[in-house]
């Protein structure tokens, strides 16, 4: 059973006291949204440093503005530059390939032959994978070669030119595919 001790000061506890435990006061009110403001603060700058370092990362902030304001007019009309022209031009030193992408027989012949009459090495000629091209399309893999190509465009009504290397593998410098467009 319990003893009983003799009565002293600590027995007694005032009614208007609101300490609890060990001789604490009670917390204050409202001291625990100063810690979320806190954090929310510190949250708001980490996530614009981030925005900020990304976009310097990026290019898409720059600290290289006009110095004065005779330049500010300078660079807010920027000057034309003339496009390069390229001219068609037939390179008998070149070698076409020619595909037929339609359903016509002999095609690619025909075509041949009217490629060799402008002055071109004509390659292989074979059926394309596909039958049912719309347009004709002269391809080549090689940048310098895209006034060959033009040249070779010309030579057949209707057909464009196309930069690709799908057929780069084939050993010719221009491919010809023959589309439904074809009228010569």
């Amino acid at each position: 059973m319990a003893e009983k001790f003799p009565h002293d000061r600590f027995d007694e506890i005032p009614d208007d006291l609101t300490r609890v435990g060990a001789h604490r006061a009670p917390r204050a009110r409202g001291r625990g949204w100063i810690a979320v403001g806190w954090a929310a603060l510190a949250t708001v700058l980490l996530v614009g440093a981030g925005i900020f370092g990304l976009s310097l990362v990026n290019g898409s902030i720059s600290f290289h503005g006009p110095s004065s304001s005779a330049s500010r007019t300078a660079s807010a009309t920027p000057t034309a530059s003339p496009t390069p022209t390229i001219v068609p031009t037939v390179n008998p030193a070149l070698t076409v390939n020619v595909l037929n992408g339609t359903t016509t027989e002999n095609l690619a012949q025909t075509v041949a032959d009217k490629l060799t009459a402008a002055g071109w090495k004509v390659g292989a000629l074979a059926n394309a994978d596909r039958t049912d091209l719309a347009t004709t399309i002269v391809y080549y893999s090689d940048p310098a070669n895209q006034a060959a190509a033009l040249g070779a465009a010309q030579t057949l009504p209707g057909a464009t030119v196309q930069q690709s290397t799908a057929f780069a593998d084939t050993g010719a410098d221009l491919t010809v595919v023959i589309g439904a467009n074809y009228t010569g």
